[in-house]
């Protein structure tokens, strides 16, 4: 089992070019699979986790309804949004500035193959981070994500989580707000859930702005610890945009 995992730092990323950029990725490890099976090879498949930035963007998954976006679309262009439906699970959510948004590309084959298992790993590595921040994240009983204050009227998401599995490889993946402008998720229904508030890091903490490097280097090293893996850096995308 392959449990290298490569980090590359997308910056900002367009949402539309990182979505192919992560359908690409995903179909090279699907079909390095399909080669294995097919003619009986043991070729180790990678594994990866990018980091981006999204300029303004709403996204609806497959299972989500459009009645969740708010506006229309002269509305999305005078806010300089834009709107995908796509391959994930979940309903809609905002993607924009300030917001650490990770992508892992896995071959769950190389760590656990359980997605409800990954899911809750993914959010541990949240719930991890915003202790360091004292603050107390948990999960919300059939809403997946992290939350702030659950089972009580104050309660707020302030991670988001939507992915997508194919013969055990992973894509999209989580939304940290960290120092986003929550009057964007204003123009939804966060994540199809009617009366429940949204969160970032900087607003719970009291600042204007909150390290968003020392958030990644924490992510980054929960990450490594709760899937054993080890963390490979690179500079560069691994494919061209």
């Amino acid at each position: 089992m392959n449990k290298k995992v490569l980090f590359t730092d997308l910056g900002v990323k367009d949402y539309k070019e990182t979505w192919e950029f992560q359908e690409k990725i995903f179909q090279e490890i699907l079909d390095l699979k399909i080669k294995n099976r097919r003619e009986e090879l043991s070729l180790e498949t990678p594994n990866y986790l990018l980091f981006v930035e999204h300029p303004h963007v709403y996204t609806l998954g497959k299972s989500g309804d459009i009645e969740n976006l708010l506006i229309n679309e002269k509305q999305l262009e005078n806010k300089g949004a834009t709107f995908y439906k796509i391959n994930r699970g979940g309903d809609i959510t905002y993607h924009g500035p300030g917001q650490l948004v990770g992508y892992p590309i896995l071959d769950l084959e190389n760590f656990f193959t359980d997605i409800h298992k990954y899911l809750r790993f993914l959010e541990e590595v949240i719930i991890l981070t915003m202790a360091d921040y004292g603050l107390k994240g948990t999960r919300s009983e059939g809403e997946t994500g992290v939350w702030l204050d659950v089972g009580t009227p104050f309660a707020r998401k302030i991670c988001a989580m939507g992915v997508r599995a194919s013969r055990w490889v992973t894509m999209h993946g989580f939304a940290l707000n960290v120092n986003a402008d929550l009057g964007y998720f204003d123009n939804i229904v966060p994540c199809g859930i009617k009366g429940k508030a949204v969160a970032s890091l900087n607003n719970e903490l009291g600042v204007a702005r909150v390290d968003e490097n020392e958030v990644k280097e924490k992510v980054i090293k929960y990450f490594a610890q709760l899937f054993e893996a080890e963390i490979e850096t690179s500079k560069e995308a691994m494919l061209p945009l």
